[in-house]
């Protein structure tokens, strides 16, 4: 039986960990959780807000973001996150057709897509 997700994992280029820890840290507001040493060995970094944890993986040969799979976050104060995301140079792309849900797609420094999404009333499952 599944009992809940664990993280999400996204690729990411050699050497981009810089990139990827001042969008992730300094803009989405995440904290960097450190590798077992084994895996830090490898490269990357891995992100954690509350129980989302997004495990950024160097991929050494042929990097491409992806562009339709992406981890869905949830938010608070959906319009201020956006707004917070512009201010650093991020352009968001608002889509409307999830009912009950506000939500925007964004990509991070190497190209990878993200969605951001809060419900229109009372938290959903």
């Amino acid at each position: 039986m599944i009992t809940g997700l664990d993280h999400v994992q996204l690729a990411a280029p050699l050497g981009a960990e810089e990139a990827l820890r001042a969008f992730y840290t300094g803009v989405l507001g995440m904290t960097e959780i450190p590798k077992p040493p084994l895996l830090a060995a490898r490269g990357g970094c891995w992100f954690q807000a509350g129980t989302a944890q997004l495990h950024l993986g160097v991929e050494t040969t042929g990097f491409r973001p992806a562009r339709k799979a992406h981890p869905g976050l949830r938010v608070t104060g959906i319009d201020a996150y956006a707004a917070r995301l512009e201010t650093h140079g991020t352009p968001v792309t608002w889509d409307h057709s999830r009912p009950g849900h506000r939500r925007f797609h964004c990509a991070d420094p190497v190209g990878n897509r993200l969605e951001f999404l809060e419900p229109d009333g009372p938290a959903r499952p």
